[in-house]
């Protein structure tokens, strides 16, 4: 069946794996990504990209796959998503670093349809996202991170950051750790279905400007960071807030659980956990710290542009 929106966001994700790549090395200077090629015995496959022990990534990865079909039972009940075969490709990426004044950085970005039994796409939408997760609050790289991301979704619509800044705000929480925030947010998106006024192409192409502005909006912030020195407090305090990374990963992701439900490939779903963590019984931090500072943004969203 000819379908040149999925062979064109097929292609896409490709190319922005490839610069994503060739920019983070870049900014490392040591560490360089091997790649893993997987297929998926149901249907599909993926290429997982893992970078670790750099001189500035502990760990990380920047994965692409394309992945397909029967709708399951399983799918139909606890995603509910209906339809006799389905396709998905996209890019997810999350960056460990290893310095704890540069802030973990995860992107996604993704395209999934739906088709009937004679092969029609009958649903299409996409979905994605760009957040930061910070270990000390560093205004200056909060307002860059949030102000790139601003002005891409202003290009579409002046609705769109303000609405996608409050849905990341409201999606990466720890609902069960006072709704706790895994970080400073930045925008996500899901299920944007093509309409009359806003068509696939318009989609398309916000879903491509917002992959290729992850470059501009983290790597000049490694670039100031990554020098700067750091000790075994804030290492300690670093480990800490990756333990809230893990427990959102595991226990409220969406895609996370997307991924086990449909037999993705374990290595690449939780990749995204970092290399080393702290679950320590009830640690705060002391009152009038920078720590305690990062605790309250994660706490209480903030207005950053």
């Amino acid at each position: 069946m000819n379908n040149p929106i999925k062979d064109n966001w097929i292609a896409f994700i490709h190319d922005l794996q490839n610069r994503i790549c060739a920019a983070l090395e870049a900014a490392d200077g040591q560490a360089r990504f091997f790649e893993d090629k997987w297929e998926r015995p149901e249907g599909g496959g993926g290429k997982t990209r893992v970078i670790a022990n750099g001189k500035v990534f502990e760990k990380g990865g920047v994965n692409t796959s394309v992945v397909y079909g029967p709708v399951t039972e399983a799918m139909r009940s606890q995603l509910k998503i209906d339809g006799d075969n389905w396709f998905a490709c996209g890019l997810s990426l999350v960056i460990h670093p290893l310095n704890p004044f540069v802030p973990t950085v995860h992107c996604n970005y993704r395209m999934f349809e739906l088709y009937d039994k004679n092969h029609n796409v009958t649903d299409r939408w996409f979905g994605g996202g760009t957040d930061l997760t910070p270990y000390y609050l560093i205004d200056e790289d909060a307002i860059h991170f949030h102000s790139t991301y601003k002005n891409v979704c202003g290009q579409f619509d002046p609705s769109f950051y303000p609405d996608f800044k409050r849905e990341c705000d409201h999606y990466f929480v720890n609902t069960h750790r006072n709704n706790e925030r895994r970080g400073i947010g930045g925008i996500f998106y899901d299920h944007q279905r093509p309409n009359e006024t806003k068509d696939v192409d318009f989609w398309f192409r916000f879903g491509q400007s917002c992959g290729n502005a992850f470059i501009s909006a983290y790597v000049p912030i490694v670039e100031k960071r990554k020098n700067m020195e750091w000790n075994a407090a804030n290492k300690h305090w670093q480990e800490i807030r990756r333990g809230r990374y893990t427990e959102f990963n595991l226990v409220h992701d969406r895609g996370t659980l997307f991924g086990l439900k449909t037999n993705g490939r374990i290595e690449s779903i939780l990749m995204s956990l970092p290399p080393t963590v702290r679950f320590e019984y009830n640690y705060q931090p002391a009152p009038g710290s920078e720590e305690e500072r990062l605790l309250d943004a994660c706490l209480r969203p903030k207005e950053w542009v």
